[in-house]
């Protein structure tokens, strides 16, 4: 599947970081399949209107997270068994570095805990079945 790739260069996020994002998401979504191969960095960069070196920066970081795996003259991939390469604490950390900026937005804008556990438990729907619907077809 060809991804679109949405970059903001005025972001505070660093461009290697929106696509490295950008490729959880759809690896996620599953419009990413397992084992399918990703542009090469060359294409990617060019098709970006960005140094290669941040495409590979990406690749590189997805790479080690276990997301992507090399394949040595062919190109890269998503893994076909993503693995686990995270420790339980790492995972957690994890998870907390990402709700964090989420949960101060919530406190700004006023939320409750209750609103809040709502909206994350809507989403987390609607994701879901997302990916049971690309599954079915």
């Amino acid at each position: 599947m060809a991804l679109v790739f949405s970059l903001a260069a005025a972001s505070d996020t660093p461009i290697y970081r929106q696509i490295m994002r950008q490729i959880r998401r759809a690896v996620a979504l599953e419009q990413l399949q397992l084992g399918e191969q990703l542009p090469t960095v060359r294409a990617l960069a060019e098709s970006l209107v960005v140094n290669p070196n941040t495409v590979a920066r990406a690749y590189q970081e997805l790479i080690r997270d276990g997301l992507l795996e090399s394949r040595s003259g062919i190109g890269v991939f998503v893994a076909e068994k993503v693995r686990q390469v995270f420790s339980p604490a790492e995972r957690e950390r994890r998870l907390r570095q990402a709700i964090e900026p989420l949960l101060h937005e919530a406190l700004m804008l006023h939320f409750s805990l209750p609103e809040v556990r709502t909206a994350l438990e809507e989403q987390w729907q609607e994701l879901q079945s997302h990916v049971t619907t690309r599954r079915k077809k």
